[in-house]
């Protein structure tokens, strides 16, 4: 959920608790429920639901669990959650953007800047990091199974991804990133779905410009404060430019 740099640390995904897949469940419901909110229930004409079904059809949120989902929000006792952007610093200037989908805008708000206060960070205003970002479709696809054998061909799924509509394709340590553009996510996502591709992550993402390596000491900081901002129910989503690889 967290769109971290250069999207390495994906595969963890395979190994979260239960109580973590828990966790994204009601994130993601959160943010369907806006979508139906705003747009309705219907996903050929609500092209923020239909991007969202595919991002929780990625993250293994089960098919009932999204239509009970879609259905509870179309009622009229739904619960009214807030879009909200919050945008700041982490430790040594790291870019953070968090999203969150809150019934309670005061909560929300003093948990986000308990957590930048605690680790090293602050909260700026609004527009004081989000022109280091620009907004693209990602798609993350594993080239290995659970025992470390290869099971995708690089050059064929790069040739698939093209003649799908990605926009740009990167290969990185078996774990292959295909882009696109905002509109063209979940059809590029359904086409390679149907030629057998497993998807571990696909959705609408900030992705920045440049990217700030940290020290050991600030790098365990920054790390402490994702895990807090990730554990925040009220968090949906949350973009840094910390390059966790070097």
């Amino acid at each position: 959920m967290s769109g971290h740099s250069k999207w390495k640390n994906i595969m963890h995904k395979k190994e979260k608790t239960d109580a973590q897949r828990a966790n994204v469940f009601t994130k993601i419901g959160k943010e369907i429920t806006i979508a139906v909110k705003e747009g309705g229930p219907d996903p050929t004409s609500n092209s923020k639901l239909r991007d969202l079904i595919t991002k929780a059809k990625a993250n293994n949120v089960p098919n009932d669990n999204i239509e009970r989902i879609i259905k509870k929000a179309s009622g009229a006792d739904a619960v009214a959650y807030e879009e909200l952007v919050y945008e700041g610093y982490g430790p040594s200037g790291v870019a953070v953007i968090v999203e969150a989908a809150t019934d309670s805008k005061n909560r929300t708000a003093g948990n986000v800047r308990h957590g930048f206060d605690k680790f090293g960070g602050n909260l700026g205003q609004t527009g004081c990091v989000s022109f280091l970002f620009s907004e693209k479709g990602v798609i993350i696809i594993s080239g290995v199974d659970e025992y470390g054998d290869v099971v995708v061909d690089g050059d064929k799924l790069m040739e698939d991804a093209l003649e799908a509509g990605a926009a740009d394709f990167i290969e990185e340590e078996n774990v292959y990133t295909v882009y696109t553009e905002p509109d063209d996510l979940s059809a590029v996502s359904e086409a390679l779905t149907s030629k057998g591709y497993t998807l571990e992550s696909a959705e609408k993402a900030k992705v920045p410009s440049t990217y700030v390596s940290l020290s050991a000491e600030d790098a365990e900081k920054m790390g402490k404060l994702l895990d807090y901002l990730d554990e925040d129910d009220d968090i949906v989503n949350v973009y840094h430019n910390w390059d966790e690889g070097e």
